[in-house]
Parts: structure tokens; C-alpha cells; sequence
């Protein structure tokens, strides 16, 4: 159960920053499904590339699922919850000034960066 909250947790966060920023899976998915539940960079990636298949990841979910790299509940789940979280995160965007918008996401930024450098 706590696995399932987790995730409805990243694809709703990450949902949001693609609404609000136009990012996601690179930024948010990957390193949450690492640091979360031990995934391997391929397996996160995969996993990621597996929710965002249609249509610009059909050929690098068709790699990642032949070498095994995909959790398909995952990325199931991340998909809608991600779908959903986007919506809501295009809403806020568009209510943000560009300043406040460029610091909030400059900030996610800096924060990934740091966690990823700094260990697990």
C-alpha cells in the first residue's frame, strides 16, 4: 500500500511540474523511482519511458522491455496519476507570473541536483 501511495505521489508531483514546467519524467520520475525504490537507473528509466509510451517512446520502451527494464504496475499507475497531476499543474502555471514560475522551477532544479550528487 505504501508503494501505491508513493507513486500516486510522483505521478500527481510529476503531473504538475509537466503542466507547470514542461518537464518530467527525466527530472522528477527517474530519480524518485531510485530513490524510492531502488531502482536502477535502467529499471527508472524504462519504467519511465514505459508510462510516457505513445508516441515518442514506443521504440525505447520496445528496447527496455526486451531487456526487462520495466515494472509495467509502475508505470500503470505513474500514467494516470501523472495525467491527472498535469492538469492541475498547467492550472497553477498559467496563474504564476514567469518570475515566480522561472524561481520555482530553477529551485526543483537545484534541489534534484543536489540530492542526486549527495548519495541515496
Amino acid at each position: 500500500m505504501n508503494d501505491l501511495i508513493i507513486l500516486i505521489a510522483i505521478g500527481l508531483i510529476t503531473g504538475m511540474m509537466g503542466g507547470m514546467f514542461g518537464v518530467g519524467g527525466g527530472i522528477v520520475v527517474i530519480p524518485s523511482l531510485i530513490f524510492f525504490f531502488g531502482m536502477t537507473q535502467h529499471q527508472a528509466q524504462g519504467t519511465s519511458t514505459a508510462f510516457m509510451l505513445l508516441p515518442v517512446g514506443l521504440l525505447a520502451f520496445i528496447n527496455y522491455y526486451k531487456a526487462g527494464h520495466i515494472n509495467i504496475k509502475y508505470a500503470s499507475i505513474l500514467a494516470v496519476t501523472f495525467f491527472i497531476g498535469s492538469f492541475f499543474g498547467s492550472k497553477l502555471a498559467i496563474n504564476l507570473s514567469d518570475d515566480i514560475l522561472k524561481k520555482i522551477f530553477a529551485i526543483f532544479i537545484i534541489l534534484a541536483g543536489i540530492k542526486m550528487l549527495l548519495g541515496k
